[in-house]
């Protein structure tokens, strides 16, 4: 492989004769399977190339032990090389760049593929709250999702009874529960404080049932209270979601990719989730169906495929999807070569709706999602018939959208006021 990349054999038998030699050959074959820019290849390989020798120098000639010696090497790499970065942000990202490719190449050589630094971080407060994890999974059943949702909140738990000197659940008390809340709440929306909350109380009260505190400090967790249809859902006008669409560069491969998206869950009311999930499987092209499963109400939804979203997607798979055995529908534009991730869908719809100018509080995915049930609302859909089509686990969710004439307030606003 690394004859596609160095023309002169010396230099590949150079490479070759390192104690890194084969993993190196092994780097350069999975980089261009997936989708690597050959300046990118080049560049990681001399980045690799450098590293060999300098951990052989200091006797280190096993990958599990070379992670080690990765920091040191690039700020070393950095006293030699830095000068070619002008600006300080440059000067880091050549430092993230040099790290995570050596990371990259180790981790594809010990484990045999690459995995994220995200999906690899332990369970948070596993040493001192043992089988919560579990716990949640098996006893409480919750969806993995869920269960990533608590990972965030331990997590800042965790650092905040390390900020405060906690090495040991025994030490916690009513007074630094509630100190955490209330240093915490003011940053949050209502619906993330009592998320916070209600997770902190789960957690209290495993903690007692195991064992590991004297008493139910779940008391101690007071939940914010989140007033049904107190919010107005954030959607846009259709003519705002045409200003969307135009703005859409379909000329390019993230164009008809995120063209087709947007259509997605403008046209079905999608979640983000939902749209990255969606597999080659889920069209059927002969009876001209979409189905959609597993949903967050725990069903699948099968809809008639409309003729301008099957167009967008043809059009993307003829101009756009890698060649690949992956079944999943949507793939990273820029490599390694995978499938999206419901938040790069998030940030493609806001970065459309920020590209058209149009202003939305809270823009996300979710913003086409509300202004599809809104338009099926004001066509006066059943609620119903509303709450199935975009998978509501309750028609409470669906109800919201009645509370106010979103089109009609318009009006009063931009119009004449008294003349109304």
């Amino acid at each position: 492989m690394l004859e596609h990349f160095f023309v002169k054999p010396s230099t590949i038998d150079r490479i070759r004769d390192t104690w890194l030699g084969p993993q190196i050959d092994s780097y350069v074959e999975w980089l261009e399977a997936n989708g690597y820019a050959r300046p990118t290849i080049l560049r990681r390989v001399t980045h690799v190339y450098h590293f060999a020798a300098f951990a052989q120098k200091r006797g280190c000639t096993e990958v599990a032990s070379a992670f080690d010696l990765i920091e040191e090497f690039v700020s070393e790499w950095l006293v030699q090389h830095g000068a070619e970065a002008k600006t300080a942000a440059a000067l880091r990202k050549h430092a993230i760049d040099v790290g995570n490719g050596l990371r990259q190449m180790l981790r594809l050589a010990r484990d045999g593929r690459v995995m994220s630094n995200r999906h690899r971080r332990p369970f948070p407060l596993v040493s001192v709250v043992p089988g919560f994890q579990e716990y949640l999974r098996d006893e409480r059943g919750l969806m993995e999702s869920t269960i990533h949702g608590y990972r965030h909140h331990l997590h800042v738990f965790g650092e905040y009874l390390r900020k405060a000197g906690i090495t040991s659940f025994g030490e916690l008390s009513p007074a630094l529960v509630s100190s955490f809340i209330v240093d915490c709440a003011p940053g949050l929306a209502p619906t993330s404080r009592r998320e916070l909350c209600g997770h902190l109380k789960v957690l209290l009260s495993f903690c007692h049932r195991q064992r590991i505190t004297d008493r139910n400090l779940s008391g101690a967790v007071g939940m914010s209270q989140v007033y049904r249809l107190a919010d107005v859902p954030r959607s846009i006008t259709w003519d705002e979601v045409r200003r969307t669409l135009d703005v859409v560069d379909r000329r390019t491969i993230r164009g008809r990719r995120d063209y087709a998206i947007l259509l997605l869950l403008v046209t079905y009311g999608l979640r983000a989730h939902e749209v990255a999930k969606l597999t080659l499987e889920d069209i059927d092209w002969k009876r001209e169906r979409l189905q959609v499963p597993e949903r967050k109400a725990g069903h699948a939804t099968a809809y008639p495929l409309a003729g301008v979203v099957a167009e967008a997607l043809i059009d993307y798979f003829k101009r756009g999807r890698p060649e690949t055995q992956d079944r999943h529908l949507f793939f990273r534009v820029v490599a390694p070569r995978a499938p999206i991730s419901p938040a790069a869908v998030a940030s493609s719809a806001v970065f459309y709706l920020q590209k058209a100018g149009i202003k939305v509080r809270r823009a996300g995915s979710h913003t086409f999602r509300h202004t599809c049930v809104q338009r099926l609302i004001d066509a006066e859909f059943p609620l119903k018939t509303i709450g199935d089509y975009v998978g509501h686990r309750s028609p409470e969710s669906t109800r919201i959208y009645t509370k106010v004439a979103i089109e009609a307030l318009r009006e009063v606003a931009m119009g004449d006021g008294e003349a109304l």
